[in-house]
């Protein structure tokens, strides 16, 4: 009867739960919230639930997204307060929007992502940023599944910059010098995540940390080729809505539990 798009957060040291810990808490948030959830339909029936593109664990992140289907409408509002009611602190629903356009798995083309490097100073994470724009190919190696697989990572990096470190949004704070780094990546296959790039500026200029990197992806969306940007894949589902009868949002209100 009605889909809602959800934005998550993975902050603190819920960022080391991983996708499978947080599909199991986020179905209890759905029964304690009482959300009347669809079903799949077969044996074993499991509620109606669509991930998009979700960080490796380890990593925080200000942009998660998922869908669930309802059999009864809401109010998109009040059902992400419930959700967050119902998780743990550091995975918070910060975001809902009733589906209105199709695709959101589609509009997640690329992700801007922090890393902060404690141990770095700025001036040598420049040198290596410069090294690793300025190469036509950094190649790394990665242990799959099927064996070691060596690919590509410059190719997948649309930009990367050293940044603010009081801007910094990372999630361990320190009062210890350190470089900040600011990625933004393509979704390509074989998908090139931030630990590859950290490789990847290793192979180019030796730039090794001394502690592993508090990575935080902060957006992730479609790719503005004119801007450099990455945009809000829920942008025109709250477009829709906003244009859509009063009559559809008064019933969702008048049927969402108090």
């Amino acid at each position: 009867m009605q889909r809602i798009r959800l934005r998550y957060t993975k902050r603190g040291r819920l960022r080391f739960t991983s996708h499978r810990d947080f599909q199991r808490a986020f179905e209890r948030a759905l029964r304690r919230a009482e959300v009347p959830m669809a079903y799949s339909a077969g044996f074993t029936p499991h509620p109606k639930v669509s991930y998009a593109n979700a960080a490796p664990t380890g990593t925080g992140s200000e942009a998660e997204y998922l869908e669930i289907a309802l059999t009864e409408a809401r109010d998109p509002d009040k059902l992400r307060e419930l959700l967050d009611e119902s998780l743990p602190a550091g995975l918070d629903v910060v975001e809902a929007v009733e589906v209105r356009t199709s695709g959101l798995a589609d509009r997640l083309e690329a992700s801007v992502w922090e890393l902060r490097l404690d141990g770095v100073a700025p001036a040598d994470a420049e040198r290596a940023v410069a090294a690793f724009t300025a190469a036509g190919t950094v190649e790394v190696q990665r242990m799959t599944k099927n064996g070691v697989r060596t690919f590509d990572t410059r190719a997948a990096v649309v930009s990367l910059e050293s940044a603010d470190t009081h801007s910094s949004h990372a999630d361990r704070p320190t009062d210890q010098p350190c470089a900040i780094l600011r990625l933004v990546v393509r979704h390509v296959t074989p998908a090139v995540r931030p630990d590859d790039v950290l490789s990847g500026l290793r192979a180019v200029a030796d730039l090794a940390p001394p502690v592993p990197a508090a990575v935080t992806r902060l957006a992730q969306g479609l790719f503005d080729e004119e801007t450099g940007t990455v945009t809000d894949p829920l942008a025109p589902d709250r477009e829709a809505a906003a244009t859509a009868p009063a009559t559809a949002v008064a019933t969702a209100a008048a049927t969402a539990p108090e």
